[in-house]
């Protein structure tokens, strides 16, 4: 077996999945996407290098692997890296080859960043491959499915309700409101609680206009928001009628599609009315964790109350891990395909 190395070219992903097959992992459909011809930046391309392993018969060529390094624009403190080999290509030196060459090209990366990180399902090769060169996880990422009436139903003080629960067809209090997605008010907490759960790989700051391309544009499958608000707070002190809403708690952002970067995970759930509903749930982030935990709570009650839905669950999300997990545990909610594991060096 004579293994030769180059550049990749137009009409290597066709070459290419005539010899991988179908993808083995939801890492592997999302990241094939990513091998394109390498590119120095610029006109709203990024930086990206792309080298093919070729394995030379009689003088022909035939790609076995692919490996790919790339900038990115969220999350710019490391790049991107993903490499797949054919199986039965595998445990030859490959990969390693392939990695050591993309850490040789980070290095002249134009940001001046060569941190790597990549995404690996635990147990698969992809996995063992990572942790043989040095990738430890700092990320583990669940995709859950609540299923209706996991959680029992709120009750808010609010007057008018009478302290009764509110559920789909009575929201519309001044505490539980719907918000369109376009809602400036919406943007600013969706950015802020996103950047506060990405503390161990910086999102960089985020502008009003990013918020809004990310989660919260027709493109991205948003069509529908509610928030949970605090009590209606008064202008004129105690005792006087609330002349302005109170700030938001928690939101819930619905989607169509698969929602959320580009780089989310996603898993196929299939279609009917009990098709889980995608959400984005989260919390104002300068809540006291016990504020949060019980906001982020009230908000699945109300939105996992008659419908299934389906979240993504990062382990940096303290607030609604403690509302999911003894759903989990409880049967109560289930995971909608294999955990991701976010690794790094």
């Amino acid at each position: 077996m004579a293994i030769e190395y180059r550049e990749w070219r137009d009409g290597d992903d066709l070459a290419l999945l005539e010899i991988w097959g179908g993808p083995e992992t939801a890492q592997a459909r999302q990241f094939r996407g990513a091998l394109a011809v390498s590119s120095n930046g610029g006109n709203g391309t990024p930086w990206r290098r792309c080298i093919v392993a070729e394995d030379v018969v009689d003088g022909v060529g035939i790609p076995v692997a692919a490996g790919v390094v790339y900038e990115a624009s969220l999350h710019p403190e490391r790049l991107w890296a993903y490499i797949e080999v054919a199986r039965d290509h595998r445990r030859n030196g490959i990969g390693a080859t392939l990695l050591a060459m993309l850490r040789r090209e980070a290095g002249h990366a134009p940001s001046g960043v060569t941190k790597l990180r990549a995404k690996v399902e635990p147990g698969t090769p992809g996995a063992a491959f990572a942790e043989a060169a040095g990738l430890a996880p700092i990320q583990r990422s669940r995709l859950v499915i609540v299923e209706p009436g996991a959680l029992r139903l709120p009750v808010f003080p609010d007057k008018d309700h009478g302290g009764r629960p509110i559920d789909g067809e009575n929201a519309g209090s001044d505490i539980v409101m719907d918000l369109a997605t376009g809602s400036v008010e919406l943007t600013d907490v969706v950015g802020r609680y996103y950047t506060s759960i990405h503390g161990w790989d910086s999102p960089g700051v985020l502008s009003v206009g990013q918020v809004q391309k990310l989660f919260l544009d027709e493109l991205t499958g948003a069509h529908g928001a509610i928030v949970l608000r605090a009590q209606p707070e008064s202008a004129f002190g105690q005792g006087v009628a609330p002349s302005r809403k109170g700030r938001i708690r928690a939101f819930a952002v619905s989607y169509a599609a698969p929602a959320g970067p580009d780089d989310a995970p996603q898993t196929e759930v299939g279609t009917g009315p009990d098709t889980p509903t995608d959400v984005f749930v989260g919390h104002e982030p300068s809540l006291a964790a016990d504020d949060a935990a019980e906001a982020v709570r009230d908000m699945l009650a109300l939105i996992a109350y008659q419908h299934p839905v389906m979240l993504e669950l990062d382990d940096s999300m303290a607030a609604l891990r403690a509302a999911v997990e003894p759903l989990l545990a409880g049967g109560k909610a289930r995971l909608a395909g294999a955990e991701t594991l976010v690794v790094s060096d």
